[in-house]
């Protein structure tokens, strides 16, 4: 019998799965079935993935779709548990409309983005999802969205340049 041991990183890591689902391909002889998953992985700390998985058992599926979700993994720019600014994503014939929340508002989305927001540490977030709400491209318009927020601080290191520039405030 062998035993895995996991890393202390992967043992604080965080896996939800998003959806899993039987799907099935005709062939000459009849259907073949097998089975897809859909899992985000996170530290809650601003670091997230998300991978999918298809394989003929679903165990196997789960399994493939969170190494590929380890392999994937971003960090995302948090600021006071909130994201940094409003944004719209796309990725197909999924919107999803993201906003900054105050403290104490919670995680307000759909099931699929908030598995997301939650294994990546956000606390406070408004989100709504328009147009397709199919769990794969409401995934990767979330992920490209996260993926292009930039803080005050990224964008004034990109002009080399000081926050207290940039905000026309002066420093103390």
């Amino acid at each position: 019998m062998r035993y895995e041991h996991n890393t202390p990183e992967e043992e604080k890591l965080v896996e939800k799965i998003i959806e899993t689902k039987r799907v099935a391909k005709v062939v000459k002889g009849g259907r073949n079935f097998s089975f897809s998953a859909i899992i985000v992985v996170g530290d809650r700390k601003g670091n997230v993935g998300v991978g999918t998985g298809k394989a003929n058992e679903i165990v196997d599926a789960i399994r493939k779709a969170k190494e590929k979700a380890l392999k994937s993994m971003f960090h995302v720019s948090i600021v006071k548990g909130t994201i940094p600014h409003e944004l719209v994503a796309r990725y197909g014939a999924s919107r999803i409309m993201m906003k900054p929340a105050s403290q104490g508002t919670g995680v307000i989305s759909g099931g699929t983005a908030r598995a997301i927001f939650e294994a990546a540490g956000i606390q406070n977030i408004l989100c709504k999802s328009l147009g397709s709400n199919s769990p794969c491209n409401v995934v990767k318009a979330v992920t490209s969205g996260l993926k292009s927020m930039r803080t005050i601080h990224d964008i004034a290191k990109l002009r080399n340049k000081t926050v207290a520039e940039l905000t026309g405030q002066e420093e103390k």
